[in-house]
């Protein structure tokens, strides 16, 4: 239905399939088809290894193709479901009830769960869904197919699947290279890098699934320290010396990285600091405070639209103080009252306040690398997770919005409201 369109339509785009890709999209098509008959019930194996190989023989172009078709074909019919609502509205039986969660559903699911089915399907899926965020990014309307592999890739990497391991600088060579392939907050640069931050006092930690072997899907760097750390070069410091991990009183989490784009927005991250925290707790009793050192990404950006570049060119090691009081204040407002509906407008800000963190501090000229001036003028936040305090933080904020942040955070924040009232 509308194959011909689906073939030849690229929206927001001139990029077509080339006529031999038209022909793979069609066998494709029928392949998808013959997955979801009596046939792929049989043979249901050789059928999804055939197709996903198909797929990825595909070009973009191609795969968007498929993408639509996807969506116009293999989509929940609406007269069904309106018949099958009206159904259980007059009798909201269990019968009624069931036959309405059969029709809602898209019938591409079923495809995606047979798809799975090929030798690695997982892996393929998940790249998949990397494809279709990546044409979303670019302006394409392709959101039901991110959503439905969202949906199941949810189910199958939830927690009971996950394996937490701790990586060492005896871990396999693979995970070790992943490691500095994926690290996106803080580039490791090279081996003798990555070896300090596999040291006796540092820790990573990762979570992993059976249908990605040897494949991060989410890690975490930490550093045990004495105090809280302001500032992120000493961590990073290759040539920093060894503590013993047994006199350290903190732990900073300074990196999370997300592996895997085709599991954007799975939750991994929550999950994961709560278990690395928990894991400390027992190996390393003396700690008392499990704190990150978070950058801010969106700050500078904010600072030039809401200021019109007034604070362009400020470098904080030249800086003078009531510039940096002021650049301080305007940090606090920013994470605790710019917004993206009704949530902080900080993508970091977002992730650490959902998860009940509490937002402690901000800090000055703590990260002079070129990212960190040109994101954030050289500023970072300590968000604290208190174990104490997670739930109700998490619930306040589910709840109403309400952000958990210290009494230091909010006098810098009135500051900056008094100085521009000021002003």
């Amino acid at each position: 239905m509308g194959l011909a369109r689906i073939l030849g339509l690229a929206s927001r785009s001139t990029a077509v399939p080339s006529t031999a890709d038209r022909k793979t999209v069609k066998r494709l098509v029928s392949l998808s088809h013959d997955l979801l008959s009596e046939r792929g019930g049989l043979a249901g194996g050789p059928l999804a290894t055939e197709a996903l190989g198909i797929y990825q023989s595909l070009d973009q172009p191609g795969r968007r193709a498929f993408f639509k078709f996807l969506i116009r074909d293999f989509s929940p019919d609406p007269e069904e479901v309106g018949r099958a609502a009206d159904a259980y509205r007059r009798a909201p039986t269990s019968e009624n009830l069931s036959e309405l969660q059969r029709v809602v559903e898209p019938p591409r699911q079923e495809l995606f769960r047979r798809l799975n089915l090929a030798q690695d399907g997982t892996r393929a899926l998940v790249e998949m869904r990397r494809d279709a965020l990546r044409e979303i990014d670019a302006g394409h309307a392709l959101e039901p197919i991110a959503a439905d592999l969202g949906h199941l890739l949810t189910s199958w990497f939830n927690r009971g699947f996950l394996r937490l391991e701790q990586i060492e600088w005896r871990s396999s060579a693979v995970v070790l290279q992943k490691l500095i392939e994926y690290e996106a907050v803080h580039q490791i640069q090279g081996w003798d890098d990555l070896r300090r931050r596999l040291e006796a006092d540092r820790r990573c930690y990762a979570f992993f699934h059976s249908a990605l072997p040897e494949e991060p899907l989410i890690f975490i760097e930490v550093a045990l320290t004495r105090g809280m750390s302001e500032r992120v070069q000493p961590l990073l410091d290759p040539k920093s010396p060894v503590e013993a991990p047994e006199s350290a009183d903190t732990a900073i989490f300074y990196s999370i990285t997300n592996c895997q784009d085709g599991l954007r927005g799975v939750p991994f991250g929550s999950l994961l600091i709560k278990q690395v925290v928990e894991d400390l707790r027992k190996t390393l009793p003396r700690l008392r405070t499990f704190a990150t050192l978070s950058p801010i990404p969106g700050f500078r950006k904010w600072l030039g639209r809401e200021f019109e570049g007034e604070f362009e060119t400020v470098q904080p090691g030249q800086a003078d103080p009531p510039t940096k009081q002021r650049l301080l204040g305007l940090c606090a407002h920013y994470l605790l009252r710019a917004k993206r509906g009704v949530e902080p407008l900080d993508p970091v800000a977002r992730f650490h306040l959902k998860n009940g963190a509490r937002l402690d501090r901000i800090n000055w000229d703590a990260d002079r690398s070129a990212s960190g001036l040109r994101q954030s003028a050289g500023l970072m936040a300590n968000y604290v997770y208190d174990l104490e305090e997670l739930e109700r933080n998490h619930a306040l904020y589910l709840r109403s919005g309400q952000i958990a942040a210290s009494r230091r955070v909010r006098v810098l924040d009135r500051q900056a409201a008094g100085a521009n009232q000021g002003g």
